[in-house]
């Protein structure tokens, strides 16, 4: 089982490009070129680990996107799960999605006050898919 934490960020500046020096307020306004972070989740799911447990993340600010964003995930790198979360309420709920579902898990006000993390209701429940997909039921 690979379970994939959300990437830090989709771009960064290259060391290269990077200035030696403090950049100087009275040159005038700044502009930043980024590049794109290379992809792991393809090499990963079709060289590396092919028979692996796939599970990936996807995070948006627009929850009006996110299913069908995850889907695209799951359709272009053919892994078997993501945990489709958005920003202003990651630390309480999710969405598992797989091609053939979509499986809401929330924490309750109980359970926020008693400490409990998502992490926790999210691994339980991937160790039940894991073993269904051990056993070649998913």
């Amino acid at each position: 089982m690979f379970y994939l934490a959300a990437a830090v960020s989709d771009f960064y500046i290259p060391a290269s490009e990077m200035p030696e020096h403090k950049i100087q307020s009275s040159e005038g306004a700044l502009q930043i070129t980024m590049k794109m972070v290379p992809k792991m989740l393809s090499p990963l799911v079709k060289e590396w680990a092919p028979e692996a447990f796939v599970i990936s993340f996807k995070l948006e600010t627009d929850p009006m996107i996110l299913i069908d964003k995850s889907r695209q995930a799951l359709e272009k790198y053919r892994h078997q799960v993501v945990v489709a979360n958005i920003l202003e309420s990651r630390r309480t709920s999710v969405i598992i999605v797989t091609k053939d579902s979509q499986t809401p898990l929330s924490l309750s006000e109980e359970e926020i006050a008693q400490g409990v993390e998502i992490e926790e209701k999210i691994v339980s429940y991937l160790q039940g898919q894991h073993t269904l997909f051990m056993e070649k039921k998913i």
